[in-house]
């Protein structure tokens, strides 16, 4: 492949964008590889077009060595498939939708489970078939919100998303993990620094969830690491270990104090350690109940729901919103509250949410024989040991309280600590939600029908471009690694004749040896020009054929180490080459 840069679609800007927040979306459109179209939607300019399908070859590549085939799917769909399944609902205003000029509906595809599920059912219906492991690759629809970080977050995207279909659980298993292993392979010939961790499944469904995170500073997801042991896991899927109960018995009964104008935690902690109490009482003695209404996907009726959690945490909202998903989750406004007289703003007790049929669900932390300070249901009164198992009991257990560096490690081994990452895969053991949806049976040995079970594994080729920046770059511009490199070699003619001239020569050689090639052959522009642009476009290895031509020598760099080394032009063809084959 040769790219000439005289008559290249490409246009590098000098200033970031204006709407531009992270270095990806910053470097990306100054490099002129893709260009903002409209809120999250973008178009793909020919370099980066190269650098999207140069991700896909490396996809591509290891899906197919697990058994994997590729088909192409329409990403617009009836809408009964996702209405089948419930995911119409669960997906919400996320979900595209449209309708034809009969009045028909359609969705643009989010992800193609019901989809794939239904072809299948169409054509297989024997254990002879199974396994089978079919993927695509191609744009996804989801309406977002707040489209942000270029094409991080966007409304359209591209995405391989592959399912496998077993005839058990054993299979399902092997398929996993074959994924799995894929996806690692895929991650490390792309050279990301990334961490495989536990994840929720959500709107997907099914049991066993991890997601790939390339580990960056400006990522959306966060996770934690302990520091003494491999464990890790999306901030969603952590479990904190509930400690043992404690005997009810010798417990002090539960007393209720006047406790003015103390609305918050801070202010109930400084009022009691002054009210001669006997002990020293901190923020973790009190048990703060967080107060939300969820409604069920679809539904018009809210119902309010309280979870008590230790004073000394706050309710992290998204795992509050993973643990209650698909339900539509809320904080209660000043209506509700008028509206239900027995919740005294600020003085929330669990037993004025029980009594009234509310939902109460607590902390792992709340375990029998625990004593709390918390709200009497009294504008300014305080109850002080509260205990749990004796003067009330939850309905359950809701661990959405914050994670924060130094907490246990669920596994036991070390503590936590939090670190932040752009999820560029996730593989999901689906197991029957979608194959009992459409009765996906196949015969087994015996001649009885046997319900297929599913995966679903997914990798963002376009976020896998971003991630690539935002962990490859400098001040001066994107550092590609080589397999998502729009070339491998930038062949640089700074002057005019004779040097764009040779530049030409050695960029045809260097593209017969089965390089892939960018030269830049522009007449009239300025060396400084062509070198920045060479950064900015972070080709791995560049050739400079500048003054140094009249006795001889040309310039090989580095674009990532900076290193610079004279080589000869009679074996600047070999010395490229050579340089490219030692990576």
């Amino acid at each position: 492949m040769l790219l000439r840069m005289s008559n290249l679609f490409l246009r590098t800007l000098r200033e970031d964008p204006a709407d531009a927040e992270v270095p990806s979306h910053k470097l990306l459109v100054r490099g002129g590889f893709v260009r903002r179209t409209g809120p999250g939607i973008y178009s793909w300019l020919p370099l980066g077009k190269v650098v999207l399908e140069n991700v896909a070859r490396v996809v591509r590549e290891e899906m197919n060595a697990i058994g994997g085939q590729e088909l192409l799917l329409p990403a617009l769909l009836p809408r009964d498939y996702y209405e089948a399944t419930g995911r119409a609902v669960e997906y919400g205003d996320t979900l595209f939708s449209l309708k034809d000029r009969k009045g028909a509906d359609y969705v643009l595809g989010p992800t193609h489970e019901e989809v794939f599920a239904h072809l299948v059912k169409g054509e297989y219906s024997s254990y002879k078939d199974f396994p089978v492991t079919l993927y695509q690759i191609q744009e996804k629809f989801r309406d977002e919100a707040r489209p942000r970080a270029g094409i991080l977050r966007g409304r359209e995207f591209h995405m391989k998303d592959s399912y496998s279909f077993d005839i058990d659980d054993a299979g399902l298993q092997e398929s996993y993990e074959r994924h799995r292993a894929a996806y690692i392979r895929i991650f490390d010939r792309l050279g990301l620094d990334y961490v495989v961790v536990k994840a929720t499944s959500g709107a997907m469904g099914g049991s066993a969830s991890e997601e790939f995170l390339a580990e960056t500073p400006i990522g959306e997801d966060t996770f934690v690491r302990s520091t003494e042991s491999d464990y890790a896991a999306n901030v969603e899927a952590v479990r904190v270990a509930a400690p043992e109960a404690l005997p009810l018995e010798g417990l002090p009964e539960a007393a209720v104090h006047h406790t003015p104008d103390t609305p918050t935690i801070e202010t109930l902690v400084d009022h009691l350690n002054g009210a001669g109490l006997g002990r020293t009482f901190t923020a973790a003695d009190t048990l703060k109940n967080v107060l939300v209404k969820v409604r069920a996907p679809g539904g018009q009726e809210w119902e309010v729901v309280g979870i008590g959690v230790p004073g000394d945490r706050e309710v992290d909202v998204k795992r509050l919103e993973a643990a209650l998903e698909p339900a539509e989750v809320a904080l209660l406004d000043e209506e509700d509250f008028t509206a239900r007289p027995y919740l005294v703003k600020g003085y929330v007790g669990p037993n004025a949410l029980l009594d009234n049929k509310c939902r109460y669900y607590a902390d792992p932390r709340v375990v029998e024989g625990t004593r709390w300070v918390t709200g009497a249901d009294r504008p300014d009164h305080h109850v002080v040991d509260l205990v749990c198992g004796r003067d009330f009991t939850p309905d359950g257990v809701l661990d959405v309280a914050e994670v924060r560096d130094g907490d246990p490690s669920p596994d036991g081994r070390g503590t936590l600590y939090t670190a932040r990452g752009i999820e560029i895969g996730h593989v999901f053991q689906l197991g029957r939600k979608y194959t009992d949806a459409i009765e996906l049976d196949a015969l087994g040995p015996d001649g009885k029908p046997k319900r297929v079970t599913m995966g679903s594994y997914g990798i963002g080729v376009s976020r896998v471009v971003a991630a690539v920046v935002e962990q490859s770059h400098d001040d001066k511009g994107i550092v590609w690694p080589r397999a998502a490199a729009p070339a491998d070699v930038h062949v640089v003619g700074t002057g005019k004749g004779e040097q764009i001239e040779v530049a030409l020569r050695l960029a045809a050689e260097l593209e017969e040896r089965g390089l892939r090639v960018l030269v830049d052959d522009r007449k009239g522009v300025s060396p400084g020009v062509k070198f920045t642009d060479a950064e900015l476009l972070g080709v791995p290895t560049a050739l400079i054929v500048g003054k140094g031509l009249a006795d001889g020598v040309l310039e090989l760099r580095d674009r990532r180490t900076g290193d610079r080394r004279e080589i000869s032009l009679d074996g600047a063809a070999d010395a490229v080459a050579s340089a490219v084959a030692a990576e």
